[in-house]
Formats: structure tokens, C-alpha cells, sequence
């Protein structure tokens, strides 16, 4: 047994590389990428709209439908990348798919023949025809398909690059979320002014040709920084595995347990190598039923395991953590629906109102989301800087609060926005009826567009407590074999939102209509609706989410691992380099239990 600790410590020894050194290839990374996708999508709704001509709710859906999409297909990319290509081929590929649509969707605002003719005044518009929308769709898929590879595995692969073994590195890792949020934060600032500014007042072309631009760099930093990453080899198909566990459950649905069983499991360190580096999950006694996977019968050939019929505990476990994982990531979809309203219905809210900082500049609509990221970049930096030291006082905790207790806050902040949101549409609607400007869509309110600011900035505060929570939530609380796949977990999170956000949208529409034409969300007078009472609806919808939440977390049983603790005088990538290869003056071996 020791001399399989040994040959273990050996082997994470000898692939030692990573650290601090590879963080500016991969935020350089993830910095461009998000100029590309954000500066594409902040103000996408306006494009599909004023430059393809698609009614409000047609481009709202196709909008959230696209993003539904693009956070689906991370599954895909989780499993090319854990089963066999390794999360740095996996970006490096996807990368290129996404440069060839943002290419694609360039060119289509470039050219006009691939998209309808302006139009003038109050004459009714031409919308695209079925090639024209065709060549947009294929382009959002490219894109699409290229987040689908990028998303799962920037995360982990830069929480790769800290050793979990190492108390000092360990404690860089949390703290590494806090840092990617929040220069992917920054990205999207950018994004939100600089690049919508381009897009209103001087062209689609350049609007979405710089982000394309950004997108080949974000490639060539990437690929720069290979020789200092620390690359974990690929163990093969989570999904597969998964399966064998729950097959051979199945097959032994009948076998009877007595009360010691839990010392007749299967165990095998040499088969599980590869999937526990970081330690072994240890058994629990959740979903019991599973368990019957790892119990070993007299047709089970424990030298050649046939895996369909006996599993080592430390597999029936990982099926466990996935399992339990599920009601927390279900209790983020809505807080992302409440979420998908900033790129649509309050966008075009801010279309109406007044945007004038001076009599010659004028705020784009698409920038008032800036508000959102710099509320939410503050409230990271407050919480690194000051909320943490202070909440570790109480707690004991280094990270200050659990990333449950931080979900949980998130929750609550989200429904004071959407609840804010419907109070402020009813101010913005009464400003233009006091004015006689209802039936008068594209005449400008004279209501000052800072009034959807709480709104905005309450959403930002939720997503810094939320969103970095939920995603720490998956990546600690995942399989390290399935960490990929677990960032993907994240990203569904956020496609199920979006999908919940266009299946709420159209049945509000459809049973709203009115024989009058009135409805609660109308497609091109949003002063005669009634998006108060959606935003409403939404409110009430996430209290039932948090004490659903609530109930979850409370209940929740976190991940038993057995680690493999080193104890080295170099405890980092960076410390060797500085002293020279085998400076290490002493090693041991530790198992510990970390829940």
C-alpha cells in the first residue's frame, strides 16, 4: 500500500508544472474570448431588430434560445475533452470553430446582400428572408459549438495549474475563481461600452470585426503558454462510467446487504490510478442501492474486473457526488432567467428612455449593462479585500463563507432586482402617459434611463455571489476526473435558464393576448404592456426557488476524500524553478479525510 502511495506521489511529482506563471496565457485567453462573445451578444438584440428586422419577441427568443444553446453544448465539449483529447486541445480546437462563425457573422453585417434593406421613417420593414436568417444561424451554431469547448475547460484547466495536494497552492485555487470572474468581468465591461458604442455609432462591421480580431489573439496567447501548463492526462469516458456503475447496480438489484457490507467493497488503487491523484473518494452511506455495484460476489473476477458488473467504491462514488450535485445546479436555472432579461426586455426598456448624458452623447442602450458589471466587480474585489477577512473571524473559514452560503445570498439579492425592475417599469410607463407618449413607441420618454440602474447593479451583486459560488460549488464538489464535465454542469445551469426564460416569454405572450391586442409583453409597443407583472412573476417564482434551495443545502452531504498530503520544502512549480530541480529535502506520505 505504501509502495502504491509511493509510485503515486512519484508520478504527480514528475508532472509537476503550472502555478502562478501560466495565469496571464490563460486570462489573456479568456479576456479576449469574452470581448468576442460579449461584445457579439450585449447588444445582439438591437442588430436582430434594427438591422435583420425580427419582431421583439422572435429575436428575444432567438437570443435566449442561442445562449440556451451555446451553454448546452459544453456537455459536449466536457466529454471530448475528459474522455480523451485533454482540456488544452480541446480550447485550442474549439477556439478556431469559434473564430470561423464570429468570421461568418462579420462578414454578414459587412455585406449587404446578406441582409435586408434599411428602412426609412415609419414604413414597415423588410424582415430577413430564410437565407439571410440561415447564414445567421449557422454562425450563432459555429460559435455555438466553439463555447461548447472553450467554457468547461478555461476553468478548470487554470484550477488545474494549483496543486490540491499543497496547502499554498490549495488556498490559490479558491481564490483563483475570484480572479477569473473577475477579469472575465473586466473583458465584458469592455465589451459593453467600447464595442456597443462601435456597433451604434459607427458600424456593425467594425462592432463585431474587433471582437473577431480579439478572438485570433485570445488563440495565439493561449497556444504561446503550452510549455508551462500543468496538463492532467485524460482517464477516459466519465459518461461510460458512470453507466457501469448503474448497470451493475441493476444486475445486482436482488443481491441482500447485511449490516457490515460496507467492509466487503470492492476496492482496486492500481484500476482507479489515473481518476484519484488528488485522493479517493471514501464510501458513504447515501443511496445505498448503488453500493450493490462494489460488492464483490463469487462470479466477480476481482484481478479482471468486468466493470458492467463490479465497480470499486471509489466509482460508485463518483455516480454519488454527480447525483447529489443535481438539486443545487436545478436551483440556479431561474436566477439566470431573471438574469436573461437585462439583454432583452430591459434593453429595450432603455431604448425608450432618456439616454442624453450631454446634449451630444448619448448613452447606448446596450452599455447599461456596464452597471451590472461594475457593481459586480466591485462586490468581488469588496469581497476578496474586506467581506472575506471579516466573515473568517466567525466562521474559521480561510474562504470566509462555504460557496453554499454564497449561492444562497446571491438568491436573495436576485429577487430584490427583479422585484426593484417591476416597480421602476411602472414609474417608466406612468412618465409616458403623464407625457401622452403611449401610442408613440419610438418617441423618447422623458424619463432618465438611470432609473433602471438599481435594477442593473442589483443583478451584478447577485451574479458575484451566485454565479462564483455555484461555479467553486461544481469544480470542489465534482469527481477530479470529471471536472470538465462538472464546469459543463455550470454552463447547462445557465442554458436551462435561458430555455425556461424563452418557454416563460412565449407562454406569457401567447395566453396574455388580448382580442384588442393588448398583452402583457407586446412585440412593438412595450408602453402598452405589462412587463411589471412579468417581472413580478418572476420574483415570486425565485422565493419558491430559495426555500427549495434552502432545503437542498441543508440536506446536502459534501464529497469524502481520502488525499494524498505531500510534505516538500518546494510546494510550488514556481519555488522549483527558483531553486533548481530537486530541491525538495523531504518527503511523506499523509492520508487525510477531506469533507
Amino acid at each position: 500500500m505504501e509502495q502504491m502511495e509511493q509510485q503515486k506521489y512519484n508520478r504527480i511529482s514528475s508532472r509537476k508544472k503550472g502555478g502562478l506563471v501560466t495565469m496571464p496565457f490563460i486570462f489573456s485567453n479568456e479576456i479576449c474570448e469574452k470581448l468576442a462573445v460579449v461584445g457579439f451578444h450585449a447588444n445582439m438584440i438591437s442588430y436582430l431588430t434594427t438591422q435583420l428586422h425580427m419582431p421583439l419577441t422572435k429575436a428575444a427568443n432567438t437570443l435566449t434560445n442561442f445562449g440556451g444553446t451555446a451553454s448546452l453544448t459544453p456537455l459536449i465539449g466536457a466529454f471530448v475533452a475528459d474522455s480523451f483529447a485533454g482540456r488544452f486541445l480541446t480550447i485550442t480546437v474549439a477556439s478556431i470553430i469559434y473564430q470561423v462563425g464570429m468570421i461568418s457573422l462579420t462578414l454578414s453585417a459587412v455585406l449587404p446582400h446578406l441582409r435586408p434593406p434599411p428602412c426609412k421613417g415609419e414604413e414597415v420593414c423588410k424582415e430577413a428572408d430564410s437565407r439571410q436568417v440561415a447564414i445567421l444561424y449557422v454562425s450563432l451554431l459555429l460559435t455555438a459549438l466553439g463555447s461548447g469547448g472553450i467554457r468547461p475547460c478555461v476553468v478548470a484547466f487554470g484550477a488545474d495549474q494549483f496543486d490540491e495536494n499543497d496547502p499554498k497552492q490549495n488556498t490559490k485555487r479558491w481564490k483563483y475563481f475570484n480572479w477569473y470572474y473577475f477579469t472575465m468581468g473586466a473583458s465584458i465591461l469592455v465589451a459593453v461600452t467600447v464595442l456597443v458604442y462601435v456597433q451604434d455609432n459607427v458600424g456593425w462591421g467594425w462592432g463585431l470585426g474587433i471582437p473577431t480580431m480579439a478572438m485570433f489573439l485570445s488563440i495565439i496567447a493561449f497556444i504561446i503558454g503550452y510549455p508551462l501548463y500543468r496538463n492532467l492526462d485524460p482517464a477516459g469516458s466519465p459518461f461510460t462510467r458512470l453507466v457501469q456503475v448503474s448497470v451493475a447496480a441493476f444486475k445486482k438489484r436482488k443481491l441482500a446487504m447485511d449490516s457490515d457490507y460496507s467492509t466487503k467493497l470492492y476496492q482496486n488503487d492500481e484500476l482507479d490510478a489515473l481518476i484519484s491523484i488528488d485522493g479517493m473518494l471514501v464510501h458513504t452511506k447515501q443511496m445505498k442501492f448503488l453500493d450493490k455495484a462494489a460488492i464483490v460476489t463469487e462470479e466477480d473476477n476481482v484481478k479482471s474486473p468486468n466493470l458492467w458488473r463490479i465497480n470499486t467504491i471509489h466509482r460508485v462514488e463518483e455516480l454519488k457526488s454527480i447525483i447529489r450535485m443535481g438539486p443545487i445546479w436545478a436551483s440556479g436555472i431561474l436566477l439566470i432567467t431573471a438574469y436573461a432579461q437585462q439583454g432583452t426586455f430591459s434593453l429595450q426598456q432603455a431604448k425608450t428612455m432618456n439616454r442624453h448624458l450631454s446634449k451630444s452623447f448619448e448613452i447606448p442602450a446596450g452599455s447599461m449593462s456596464v452597471f451590472t458589471i461594475v457593481s459586480m466587480l466591485s462586490t468581488i474585489a469588496l469581497y476578496d479585500i474586506v467581506l472575506i477577512r471579516i466573515a473568517r473571524k466567525f466562521t474559521g473559514l480561510d474562504r470566509g463563507i462555504t460557496f453554499l452560503q454564497r449561492m444562497g445570498i446571491g438568491f436573495f439579492i436576485s429577487i430584490i432586482a427583479t422585484l426593484v425592475a417591476g416597480f421602476v417599469e411602472m414609474k417608466r410607463k406612468a412618465a409616458a402617459s403623464a407625457h401622452g407618449l403611449i401610442d408613440h413607441p419610438k418617441i423618447t420618454i422623458p424619463i432618465s434611463v438611470f432609473w433602471l440602474v438599481p435594477q442593473y447593479s442589483l443583478h451584478g451583486i447577485a451574479e458575484a455571489f451566485m454565479s462564483i459560488g455555484h461555479l467553486e460549488f461544481f469544480y470542489d464538489q465534482a469527481p477530479e476526473s470529471m471536472r470538465s464535465t462538472a464546469t459543463a454542469l455550470f454552463w447547462t445551469a445557465i442554458s436551462a435558464g435561458n430555455y425556461v426564460s424563452t418557454l416563460l416569454v412565449s407562454l406569457i405572450h401567447k395566453y396574455t393576448a388580448r382580442p384588442d391586442g393588448s398583452n402583457w409583453l407586446p412585440d412593438n409597443n412595450l408602453n402598452k404592456g405589462k412587463l411589471e407583472l412579468f417581472y413580478w412573476l418572476l420574483t415570486l417564482l425565485q422565493v419558491v426557488n430559495l426555500i427549495y434551495y434552502t432545503w437542498c443545502a441543508k440536506i446536502y452531504t459534501h464529497k469524502p476524500v481520502q488525499v494524498l498530503r505531500t510534505e516538500t520544502t518546494s510546494t510550488s512549480s514556481d519555488d522549483q524553478s527558483k531553486e533548481g530541480p530537486g530541491t525538495g529535502t523531504g518527503t511523506g506520505l499523509e492520508l487525510a479525510n477531506r469533507v
